[in-house]
C-alpha cells in the first residue's frame, strides 16, 4: 500500500512539473517582486488564466463569498437562515469556503474572504494551485478546518488552498516510514482536511487504540501538528507534533514531498511545532497510535469561596494538591480562577479506575465540605471514570453536541464545553508557561500570590496537559525532537487568560459591540497575564493560542529553535510564498503580506 502511495506521488510530481504554466515563462521573477498582486493589478490573472487553474485542477476553483453574504443582499432568504441557524456548529463553519471558526479579534483582525479557492481533492490540486499563486505572484492562504486565532487561514485579495474534502483516514497495522528501516509500528494516516475526531472515531471507537490528538473534536489534523498540538491526555501521549512519522507536503516551488526523520529531516522537523501555514500545504499526515488505556476519566466542580481570605486559603490548598497528587501522566485539563473568587475543576484522567479517580480528590473534597463557613458548593464537586473506547461517542453522552445536519457522519460532534469558542470575536488573548520549579515547597507562595492577583483583574485557566513537565520519559524526548519552544518540557501548566463575545463576522444581521467594554477587557486580560509573567518573566508561549500583538513573537513561540526554522525557511521557500501573521520569515513582510520588506 505504501509502495502504490509512493509511486503516485512521484507520478504527481512529474505531472505537475511538466503540465502548461499558465502562460507564464518560468522565470521565478515574480517570486522576487516587493509586492504582489492584487484584482485591478495589470499583473492580476485574466479570465483565461483562471480557467486554466480551473480545468487543471477538475473544476474545483471556486469564487469565495463572505461567510454570511447572503445575509447582506437577502436578510430573510432562505440561504441567510440556514446560516444563522447554523452558526454554532463548528462543523458547518469549517464546510464553508470563507468559514473561519473564530469571527475575529478586537483591532487584530476580521474574516475577509480570498477571491478564488481551490477545493483541493488531493495533492496535484495542490501543487497545481501552489505553482499558480507562485508564478502569478499571488497571496497564498491555506486551510483546513479554519481553526486559528491569529487569522492566518483568510486574507483578503488572495487564492485560497482549501484542504478540508481531502478527509480520508486509514488505519496502519504496521507502518514504516518512507526509506526508513526498522520494524513498523501501528499507525494511522489522514488526509489534511480530517478533523480530529474523525481520528478518535477510526482508532479508538472502532479500533480500539489511541492516537494523541486535539481536545476539540473539530480542530484540523493538519494545523494542530504544525502547531504542536495538546489533546486531554498529552500529560501522558506528549504533543500531537510528536507523534508524526511521516507526511505528505507540497512546498513553494511546487514539488510534492514525502518527508520523515529520514527523508527531507529538516522539513520534517519544521512542520512538528513550526507554525501552520509556513512550509507549505500538508496534504497527509501518519501519526503513531498507541495502547488504549482502559479508562479515560474526569473531575469536575466549581467551588466559590466568602472571602478573599477564603479564596487565598483555597488556591494554597489546590496547589499543593496539584503539587502532590495530580502532577503526573494520569491527570490533564483545567483549573479557572474566577474574579467572583470562584475555583473551577474541568479536569480529565487516563488509566484510571473508576474507584481511584474518586480516592484522588476525595482529600481535596473533604477539606473544602470541613470548612462551610468559607466555601460553598456551586457546581457539584465529583469524580469518575469510565471505558476509553466510548469516551467520543454521541449517543447517551450530554457533554457532546451532534452536528444534526442531513448527511453528517453519526459520530460527528463537538464537546460542549467548547461551544463558546465557535465563531467567538476575541477581546484579548495571552497564554504563558509555568515552570514545574515554582511547584516545590519554595516557589508556591510565589505561584499563589501570582495566581489570586491575576484573577483580581480576569478570569484566566491553568492548563495543565498543556505543559508537559510530569509526562514520562518517551513523552518528553519525543517532544524535545520538534520545533515547538523547548519551555513546554519544563512547564507544569499553561496559563491562559482570554475572552470575547458572540460572532461578530462581516454581514451578520443585527451586529452591534460595545467597543468601549471590549477595550476594556482587553486591558483586564493585559492586566491578569502580567501578574503571571511576573513569576516566569522568560516564559515561552503557545503558538496557537498566544497574544497576536506579542513583540517578542520569536522567542515566545520557538525560544532557541527560531534559528534552525529561520534556516528551514529559508532552503524550502526563499521568496516567502507562505505567509502568516508571525510566522517564521513573516519579519520579512508587511503586517498583511503583501509587501516585503527592504533589508
Amino acid at each position: 500500500m505504501r509502495r502504490r502511495g509512493f509511486l503516485k506521488g512521484v507520478a504527481a510530481v512529474l505531472a505537475v512539473q511538466s503540465a502548461p504554466r499558465f502562460g507564464i515563462a518560468a522565470t521565478g521573477a515574480a517570486a522576487h517582486a516587493a509586492c504582489r498582486v492584487r484584482p485591478g493589478d495589470p499583473a492580476w490573472p485574466d479570465a483565461a488564466s483562471w480557467q486554466q487553474l480551473n480545468a487543471a485542477v477538475g473544476g474545483n476553483l471556486i469564487a469565495v463569498t463572505p461567510l454570511f453574504g447572503a445575509c447582506a443582499s437577502e436578510p430573510d432568504g432562505a440561504a441567510c437562515r440556514d446560516a444563522i441557524a447554523n452558526i454554532r456548529n463548528p462543523f458547518f463553519i469549517g464546510d464553508q469556503p470563507a468559514g473561519t471558526q473564530v469571527s475575529g479579534w478586537l483591532d487584530a483582525w476580521m474574516p475577509e474572504e480570498s477571491v478564488y479557492a481551490v477545493r483541493a481533492r488531493n495533492a496535484t490540486d495542490v501543487a497545481a494551485a501552489v505553482d499558480f499563486a507562485r508564478r502569478r505572484n499571488l497571496r497564498l492562504v491555506v486551510k483546513g478546518a479554519g481553526h486559528s486565532y491569529q487569522g492566518t487561514s483568510n486574507a483578503a485579495d488572495s487564492l485560497l488552498v482549501w484542504t478540508r474534502a481531502m478527509d480520508e483516514v486509514t488505519l496502519q497495522e504496521s507502518f514504516v516510514p518512507n526509506g526508513c528501516g526498522g520494524p513498523g509500528v501501528p499507525a494511522v494516516t489522514a488526509g489534511a482536511g480530517a478533523v480530529w475526531i474523525d481520528l478518535y472515531h477510526a482508532v479508538t471507537a472502532d479500533a480500539g487504540r489511541y492516537v494523541q490528538g486535539g481536545g476539540c473534536a473539530d480542530v484540523g489534523v493538519a494545523g494542530l501538528v504544525q502547531s504542536g498540538g495538546f489533546g486531554s491526555f498529552s500529560k501522558a501521549f506528549g504533543t500531537a507534533a510528536s507523534g508524526l512519522l511521516e507526511a505528505e507536503i507540497v512546498t513553494a516551488d511546487g514539488v510534492i514531498r514525502t518527508v520523515n526523520a529520514c527523508s527531507d529531516s529538516d522539513l520534517f522537523w519544521a512542520i512538528k511545532g513550526g507554525g501552520g501555514g509556513s512550509w507549505g500545504v500538508l496534504t497527509k499526515l501518519t501519526l503513531r497510535t498507541h495502547e488504549l488505556p482502559a479508562n479515560f476519566g474526569a473531575a469536575w466542580g466549581k467551588i466559590k469561596a466568602t472571602s478573599d481570605d477564603a479564596f487565598r486559603k483555597l488556591i494554597v490548598r489546590f496547589v499543593e494538591f496539584y503539587a502532590t497528587a495530580l502532577f503526573n501522566p494520569h491527570w490533564g485539563e483545567q483549573a479557572s480562577f474566577g474574579t467572583d473568587n470562584t475555583l473551577e475543576l474541568s479536569f480529565v484522567c487516563q488509566g484510571l479506575e473508576k474507584e481511584q479517580a474518586k480516592q484522588v480528590w476525595q482529600p481535596f473534597f473533604d477539606w473544602v465540605s470541613a470548612w462551610p463557613q468559607d466555601y460553598r458548593i456551586a457546581d457539584t464537586l465529583g469524580a469518575s471514570a469510565h471505558e476509553a473506547r466510548h469516551w467520543w461517542d454521541i449517543a447517551g453522552n450530554d457533554s457532546m453536541i451532534p452536528d444534526r445536519r442531513k448527511g453528517a457522519p453519526a459520530y460527528h460532534g463537538w464537546w460542549s464545553g467548547d461551544q463558546d469558542q465557535v465563531g467567538a470575536f476575541l477581546h484579548g488573548y495571552d497564554s504563558l508557561w509555568l515552570p514545574a520549579s515554582l511547584l516545590s515547597d519554595s516557589g508556591r507562595p510565589r505561584v499563589v500570590a501570582a495566581l489570586f492577583a491575576a484573577s483580581r483583574h480576569k478570569k484566566f485557566a491553568l492548563h495543565f496537559n498543556k505543559g508537559l513537565a510530569g509526562a514520562p520519559a518517551e513523552a518528553l524526548a519525543a517532544a524535545n525532537n520538534t520545533a515547538t519552544n523547548p519551555s513546554l518540557c519544563d512547564a507544569f501548566a499553561l496559563a491562559i487568560v482570554a475572552d470575547g463575545e458572540g460572532p461578530a463576522y462581516p454581514c451578520l444581521p443585527h451586529r452591534s459591540m460595545d467597543v468601549a467594554a471590549a477595550e476594556s477587557d482587553a486591558r483586564a486580560i493585559e492586566r491578569a497575564a502580567a501578574e503571571l509573567r511576573a513569576i516566569a518573566p522568560a516564559a515561552g508561549s503557545y503558538v496557537s493560542e498566544s497574544n497576536y500583538f506579542n513583540a517578542s513573537w520569536r522567542e515566545a513561540f520557538w525560544g532557541a529553535n527560531y534559528a534552525r526554522l529561520r534556516a528551514v525557511k529559508n532552503r524550502y521557500d526563499p521568496d516567502g510564498l507562505f505567509f502568516v501573521h508571525h510566522g517564521v520569515g513573516s519579519e520579512d513582510w508587511s503586517p498583511d503580506g503583501f509587501t516585503r520588506l527592504a533589508g
